[in-house]
């Protein structure tokens, strides 16, 4: 018998369609048997239809409802017929009809489900990324999908209005140092000569550039053999671009447009038309992280003047060796804050090499200021002194992190900011605060070799007015640099590009990479300069992590279809995994243990 194809689906129903004969076809959701009468939610893609088998079905459908299980895969035929006011679900589109069963066909058969497929399962992900096709019928992987898919194209749309042209680049690629292990690919003609995988398409855009294609966008599939930590995943995807003849305004507000048309069309969110600007310094010395989460204020004060109000030696003596004593006044948390709860905190400032965590706290009235408990003891007298010096009020809760280097007090007492903006609930769920980094460091020091590594990648161009001190005095030298972050995660990096072959060759000098070296891994892109290189820049927001924010989750395997886990294993297909001797006969390859 042919299949019965539908002519709805199963969220286009409604009080309009009373009467209409309709073909559904979906899986069971849920099904519940009264007194002889049994309801079935029939699920697809776009939604939910209550299917019912009553007096009004044929006889024999009976028998074929009561066996039918969750997760069954129906075609469904019947007349469409109103709801009985006590019985509309107003939580449903659909929810003011139902579809009086005339056939049943069951499509196939499923097991016992390893977990419930709700709105959003409860499962641990290792199950979830087992059987991910059943995660994937859930309504929240659903809706990440489509907001996915949606983005994709509204980026799509907005650069192909823009003149910019999608241009692939190649996923088999020579292997070259950008930061992290490429993954190799072993030539089967050429034994013992491999392929990398792209970290990402820098150097071939660049050479787009030269090649006259002026506005190339790319989604870019990229591939990282790093070490299992965080929310990593060995390949991602970023929205690859790259613009000539253009400054560093001209990108970020180029990005600006196309964030403001992406959350416009997807979320019906506007965004401001230009985004805050913070100099990476003034992001550091503020928030202690060139990702600040802007959601809420609390920024980071300058408590150096405390060393001498008060006698307390860790202020002094971080100071005395050229650091600094970052404060950070908590508002109205004092009472709830126990010294237990602070020592849990400090523990997050240790993990960023802070010594430990200094406290106090603000109490007294407005007019008569006191402060207690913690480092109290060693400002005895001067409590007004403090809290006018941090604009703290009675109640507020004071923390300190002095260190002789200015970066790791400024670093671990930024953690413990950001760590207190998500404990406090400061965070509010569907605001998005954008910002740009700006003036990053072309450069840093390396202590492990003793030498100067870039700190973004060596083809960054350094702001003009550092040129003549390249050599001489790296680590003053800013680059023309911009990351993009959002709500607390980098969302895109980008720079002004090296065009001209002899400031390339000096970059590769500075760190370490002599001329035959930088002509053995990038000879071909130097190689290129030589003909007529245009000034160029670009940006790479990663899509995972733009999705992934605007669906309000904290990781990204929640918006890819089909993630590795947090060991980059895939427990649905059980990769990687060992292939066939032949195999690596052909390939020339054997493993030595």
């Amino acid at each position: 018998m042919e299949t019965m194809k539908r002519t709805v689906t199963c969220g286009d129903l409604r009080g309009e369609d009373t009467g209409k004969t309709v073909i559904l076809n979906g899986w069971v959701h849920r099904k519940r048997d009264h007194g002889g009468i049994s309801f079935i939610n029939l699920r697809d893609r776009y939604g939910l239809t209550q299917v019912v088998v009553d007096a009004d079905s044929p006889a024999e459908l009976a028998p074929i409802a009561a066996d039918l299980k969750m997760e069954y895969c129906l075609a469904v035929e019947g007349i469409v017929r109103a709801r009985p006011d006590s019985m509309v679900n107003p939580d449903m589109p659909t929810g003011s009809v139902e579809v009086v069963a005339r056939r049943i066909e069951v499509l196939s058969t499923s097991d016992t489900l390893p977990f419930m497929i709700d709105e959003k399962t409860n499962a641990s992900e290792e199950l979830r990324l087992k059987y991910r096709y059943l995660d994937l019928r859930s309504d929240a992987m659903r809706k990440h999908l489509e907001l996915r898919s949606k983005v994709t194209f509204a980026t799509r749309e907005y650069l192909t209005e823009r003149n910019f042209l999608e241009i692939e680049t190649p996923t088999f690629i020579k292997s070259t140092p950008e930061g992290a292990r490429d993954y190799l690919v072993p030539s089967r003609l050429y034994p013992g000569q491999f392929y990398a995988l792209p970290q990402s398409p820098q150097l071939y855009k660049q050479i787009l550039m030269v090649s006259g294609f002026d506005r190339y966008f790319q989604i870019a599939r990229c591939y990282r053999d790093e070490d299992a930590r965080g929310d990593r995943q060995p390949e991602f995807t970023q929205i690859d671009l790259e613009m000539s003849f253009v400054s560093r305004d001209d990108i970020l507000s180029l990005i600006e447009g196309m964030m403001g048309h992406i959350f416009r069309k997807t979320l019906k969110v506007e965004l401001p038309a230009a985004f805050r600007r913070i100099a990476y310094d003034d992001a550091i010395d503020l928030y202690g992280t060139d990702k600040p989460e802007l959601r809420f204020g609390m920024e980071m004060l300058n408590g150096a003047p405390l060393a001498d109000l008060g006698t307390f030696q860790a202020f002094k003596d971080a100071l005395s060796s050229g650091g600094a004593v970052k404060a950070l006044v908590v508002p109205g948390v004092a009472e709830k804050y126990s010294r237990k709860m602070i020592e849990d905190l400090e523990g997050t400032a240790k993990i960023y090499k802070a010594k430990g965590l200094a406290w106090m706290k603000a109490g007294g009235t407005v007019d008569a200021p006191a402060v207690e408990g913690g480092i109290s003891k060693f400002f005895e007298g001067k409590a007004a002194d403090v809290c006018a010096l941090l604009g703290a009020k009675p109640g507020d809760l004071l923390l300190f992190v002095a260190d002789a280097k200015a970066k790791t007090a400024c670093t671990a007492l930024g953690a413990v900011r950001t760590r207190l903006g998500k404990d406090l609930g400061l965070c509010e769920e569907g605001r998005f605060e954008f910002a740009w980094i700006v003036d990053f460091p072309m450069f840093e020091w390396n202590e492990d070799e003793g030498k100067w590594d870039t700190a973004h990648h060596m083809f960054t161009w350094p702001q003009d007015k550092y040129h003549a001190t390249l050599e001489s005095d790296p680590g003053s030298v800013k680059g023309d640099l911009y990351d993009l972050v959002l709500n607390g995660y980098e969302l895109a990096s980008g720079s002004i590009r090296i065009h001209d072959p002899d400031l390339q060759k000096r970059i590769f000098r500075i760190v370490g990479f002599n001329e035959e070296e930088g002509q053995k891994k990038f000879g071909f892109l130097t190689e290129a300069f030589k003909y007529g290189a245009p000034p160029h820049g670009g940006i790479a927001p990663g899509l995972d992590r733009l999705v992934m924010l605007m669906a309000g989750e904290t990781s990204i395997k929640e918006v890819i279809a089909f993630p590795k886990n947090s060991f980059a294993q895939s427990p649905m297909d059980e990769c990687p995994s060992e292939v066939d001797q032949k195999q690596l006969d052909e390939l020339g390859i054997r493993f030595v243990k």
